[in-house]
């Protein structure tokens, strides 16, 4: 189901309305994301705590997904997912220059967050019950589906039942990849550790397609316009969350009202509209899950 897209300054006004009503002390420039102007108090001893107290924060993204997490030349990644972790930041008190942006792809998500190089991980990352084992997660703030993009010129593949025999470039850990194995065992597999790479050989015909989520693809496809099509419809649905440590239920908790403020106030649609919303319709906020 999809929404009609607002305006930036819609957004603003009805962020603005909302935190009037509610007495908030935090707010929303035009074009940017929220930023807190009194710092905020949590219990002694959290990692909220912890966090607001050093004003930094470490956060785990893509630097290689248009539209979600994509790092430019110089300065820090830009996307969906780093407009998130911003928003979550911002409900911590740290200022945008505390966020320290590690690249993280995906195989070295749960590694990263078990092993402390990050705190938590915004990079398109499913929420699934095999990960649930070794890390717990927030949201989900998206939904996105499996899809498959091919040369501009192919109009042999449509879908995921003809890939049977077919080279299918993805990514080594992913979920994508994970679905094919168990379901499309037939295509022929090749793995990467990052979608961008699977450009180059889609290009030169050495692989026939790339498999990942829709919005993944539909960066790549507005990033080399006429080079490549997404075909066919979605066939799976990928809830996207925040990743983090395992047991940390208030943290958990913190974020999952975040997101929620974040849906009502208007930010998360300006999150979108600023980001993905240059080429996807705005969604609907999802269901956060307080599993």
């Amino acid at each position: 189901m999809r929404i009609r897209r607002l305006s930036v300054l819609a957004v603003a006004a009805v962020a603005a309305f909302a935190m009037t009503a509610c007495g908030g002390d935090s707010e929303t420039p035009a074009g940017g994301s929220a930023t807190t102007t009194a710092a905020p108090t949590f219990e002694a001893g959290t990692t909220m705590a912890k966090l607001s107290e050093a004003k930094k924060i470490k956060v785990g993204t893509k630097f290689d997904q248009p539209l979600f997490g994509l790092k430019p030349p110089s300065g820090d990644p830009e996307g969906f997912d780093t407009e998130i972790a911003r928003i979550i930041a911002s409900e911590l008190g740290i200022p945008e220059d505390g966020i320290e942006w590690i690249e993280t792809v995906s195989a070295n998500r749960e590694p990263f967050i078990e092993g402390g190089q990050v705190d938590i991980v915004v990079a398109t990352y499913t929420i699934n019950d095999t990960r649930k084992q070794k890390v717990d997660f927030a949201g989900p703030y998206y939904e996105a589906g499996q899809s498959i993009m091919v040369l501009e010129s192919n109009n042999d593949i449509n879908g995921p039942d003809d890939l049977a025999g077919k080279k299918v470039c993805s990514v080594e850990g992913s979920t994508p990849a994970k679905n094919m194995a168990e379901k499309y065992p037939q295509a022929q597999m090749q793995l990467t550790d990052a979608y961008s790479n699977c450009l180059e050989p889609l290009r030169q015909g050495q692989v026939d397609a790339v498999t990942t989520d829709n919005v993944i693809l539909s960066g790549f496809v507005d990033q080399n316009a006429g080079e490549f099509k997404i075909v066919g419809e979605p066939f799976t649905k990928e809830p996207y969350g925040i990743g983090m440590k395992k047991g940390d239920d208030a943290f958990r908790t913190f974020i999952n009202d975040t997101l929620e403020k974040a849906f009502e106030d208007g930010r998360w649609v300006q999150a979108w509209e600023d980001t993905a919303g240059a080429v996807l319709d705005t969604p609907e906020p999802p269901a956060v899950d307080r599993y």
